[in-house]
């Protein structure tokens, strides 16, 4: 067998737009799931316990359950349910927002309580309500310890949205799936886009370990 990378670097530019498609969806995800995170993470420390439940159940159930069924469910079960419209786009959106979302509501309880309760105790010593006291003073320091398991989340996220192909969305793979078929040349086209994943992901993943070298150096600890 003789390898010809001729195709796939003809298409390079098709390649590259699927990868801004999987960088725009990763990025959404993230932007809606953080937040949502951080409320499930809240609920699930809530004093109420029905809440409490409520919200350690959605996020055993989207951490439990493979990422591809949950892609599939929103994008052929929901709308017939629901009688909405979704497009491999929204269904990407709301599908790895909720899913990566209840891995960082982990990540946030994680952080949250690896605080001393002494800092809780010194808040309200000086009269602030449990709100003020997350706000100012335990979810600064959380977040500090937070940054690199989020960094790695991130990463995982990233690698997930490759299954975003298998509902049509012209994202890395799929554009890669494409060409492949079209020009009879899948190995070097999938070694094309194995390589982009690898540089993309190795820059994160360098990106992470200063981070976290420096919150070891600074006397930060760090959850994971």
């Amino acid at each position: 067998m003789e390898w010809d990378f001729t195709p796939a670097l003809n298409n390079i530019d098709i390649l590259l737009l699927g990868l801004v498609n999987t960088l725009k969806i990763t990025g959404l995800s993230l932007c809606f799931g953080i937040p949502l995170g951080l409320l499930m993470a809240l609920s699930r420390l809530s004093e109420f316990r029905p809440l409490s439940m409520l919200a350690a159940f959605i996020i055993e159930f989207f951490r439990t359950t493979p990422p591809l069924v949950q892609l599939f469910w929103f994008f052929f079960a929901f709308p017939i349910l629901f009688n909405v419209n979704m497009t491999p786009f929204t269904t990407a959106i709301v599908t790895f927002s909720i899913q990566s979302s209840a891995f960082f509501a982990e990540i946030f309880r994680s952080g949250i309580q690896s605080i001393d309760r002494g800092q809780w105790e010194g808040a309200r010593a000086i009269g602030m309500t449990r709100n003020q006291s997350l706000r100012r003073i335990i979810l600064p320091q959380a977040v500090k310890r937070m940054i690199p398991a989020f960094m790695e989340r991130s990463i995982e996220l990233l690698k997930t949205t490759t299954l975003v192909s298998t509902i049509a969305y012209t994202d890395l793979m799929y554009q890669a799936n494409d060409i492949a078929q079209k020009t009879f040349r899948p190995l070097e086209v999938y070694t094309v886009v194995a390589l982009i994943y690898f540089v993309l992901i190795f820059c994160f993943s360098q990106l992470s370990i200063v981070i976290e070298r420096r919150m070891a150096r600074s006397g930060e600890g760090t959850v994971h």
